[in-house]
């Protein structure tokens, strides 16, 4: 890269990160971006598109769509377009920054953040120098450039960061899950689920056996080995539950027939069946690296949930309100909601293609009361028309600039209600929501925010969606 001109695309973390490492190797690096450009340093990517040919590379952030103006542009002049995680893995293996490190790779639909934290709390407890990296907040290339020097890198990988990082191939990987999620990036199943199954083809490829795609997938791995596990008891060269116990059946000492007991099953924070599977595929990857019995366990019991994952926020009158914010798609939110007898839910947002017809009727039976909220809240409404046709519904409209965002939906009128919020200029759409979810709540209810959809019609991230969710709970019950 030494001498070579640049193009990074995106000046978010991930763009700012990989124009860092470009500069230390001496390159010389234009950052782009799609958004109104007001800031020095920062340039219009429609200009860069149309100036692509005189750059040896592009470094895409991983929002950045396949066929977007640049990307076209830079493949038609010949110029390769590589993620910030295919540069991280470039660096690695060139040993840029010293010795290359082992990377331990999750992917899925969902659970990838709790599954790699698990992970990195195994590492540590095995005394292994190591990052958890990647889709997770640190970016690699910052994990690899550290002061203090990782062997073993935790990364989390989201099907956008796969389809930019054809050469990655890790020395382990586990496919957690795969259902419908960002089809409208991917255009369509198919290919989300090809970028998704990009991580097996290393030493050792897991995945999860009660998911039937991602079970599907032992048929396309050309790792090494394939594993599998599930929440039952497990066959040979497999991970399961047997008596309440989490067991490694894959990885016995050479001549041993035994399986390993790892932890008990109520020791796993978070708890219930997504919470162990997780477990069972962070053990999976540990394991696969040779990291002992003991030191899994450790891990594992050590863990802590992270925000906005399932967080109680407070309980008021016997009401339980729970931040689950991160449920960013319906299978997270079938999830989340499965384990709950009554349920007022919030829901909406964007639902990037995907179909919660399944989820809505499947969730049906536990619903004292649903609150929908960001554009496609329609579509949340039209299936609750059909599957749950008796359960109570709330519409909130947000204002913008006193601009109604959306409509409400003509199908729900005579079964539901419309709001517009927020009510006043110091006041958040938030409190619309909680105070309308708060109305359908009685003793022994849960107000779950898991909304089944992405956040950004609203709100920052699903973050700051969760914070706001807090905020409001606080100012609806002063002191919790």
């Amino acid at each position: 890269m030494a001498g070579r001109s640049v193009l990074v695309a995106g000046a978010g973390v991930s763009g700012r990160s990989a124009a860092r490492a470009l500069n230390a190797l001496g390159a010389s690096v234009t950052l782009v971006d799609d958004g109104a450009v007001a800031e020095p340093g920062v340039h219009s990517a429609a200009d860069a598109a149309a100036a692509v040919s005189g750059h040896a590379l592009v470094v895409t952030s991983p929002g950045w769509r396949p066929g977007n103006a640049l990307a076209a542009a830079a493949e038609s002049a010949g110029v390769p377009v590589w993620g910030d995680v295919e540069l991280a893995w470039r660096c690695d293996r060139a040993q840029v920054y010293g010795p290359a490190r082992r990377w331990l790779a999750v992917t899925g639909t969902n659970g990838k953040t709790t599954t790699t934290s698990m992970l990195h709390s195994i590492l540590q407890a095995a005394g292994v120098p190591s990052a958890a990296c990647g889709n997770i907040g640190l970016p690699i290339l910052d994990a690899l450039a550290a002061e203090r020097r990782v062997d073993v890198l935790a990364v989390e990988l989201s099907s956008f960061q796969l389809h930019w990082a054809p050469s990655v191939v890790p020395d382990a990987a586990v496919v957690l899950n795969i259902a419908e999620d960002h089809l409208d990036w991917h255009g369509g199943m198919d290919a989300y689920t090809h970028a998704k199954a990009q991580v097996l083809r290393g030493r050792v490829a897991v995945v999860g056996l009660d998911d039937p795609v991602a079970a599907g997938l032992r048929g396309v791995s050309t790792a090494g080995r394939t594993v599998g596990f599930r929440l039952g008891p497990p066959a040979p060269g497999e991970l399961g539950v047997r008596d309440g116990v989490l067991v490694d059946c894959a990885f016995a000492a050479r001549g041993s027939e035994d399986p390993v007991v790892l932890v008990a099953a109520d020791r796993i924070v978070p708890g219930g069946a997504a919470g162990v599977l997780d477990a069972l595929a962070a053990a999976a990857l540990a394991r696969a690296a040779g990291v002992g019995r003991d030191a899994v366990a450790a891990g594992l019991e050590a863990h802590t949930v992270g925000p906005h994952r399932a967080a109680l926020v407070a309980t008021v009158g016997g009401v339980e309100y729970v931040d689950d914010s991160k449920a960013t798609n319906p299978h997270a939110a079938l999830a989340s909601i499965a384990g709950r007898r009554s349920v007022v839910w919030i829901a909406g947002g964007l639902l990037k293609g995907a179909s919660v017809d399944d989820l809505v009727a499947a969730v049906a039976p536990r619903l004292a009361g649903v609150v929908l909220m960001g554009r496609d809240r329609a579509v949340i409404a039209d299936a609750l028309s059909r599957h749950a046709p008796d359960v109570p519904v709330t519409e909130v409209l947000a204002r913008e600039d006193d601009e109604v965002i959306g409509s409400s939906n003509p199908s729900r009128a005579g079964t539901g209600s419309v709001v517009t919020g927020p009510p006043a200029a110091d006041s958040d759409v938030m409190d619309v929501v909680v105070s309308a979810a708060a109305g359908y709540a009685r003793a022994g209810d849960t107000v779950l925010l898991a909304p089944a959809a992405a956040s950004m019609d609203m709100f920052r991230d699903y973050a700051d969606r969760g914070d706001r969710f807090a905020a409001a709970v606080t100012r609806l019950h002063p002191g919790g």
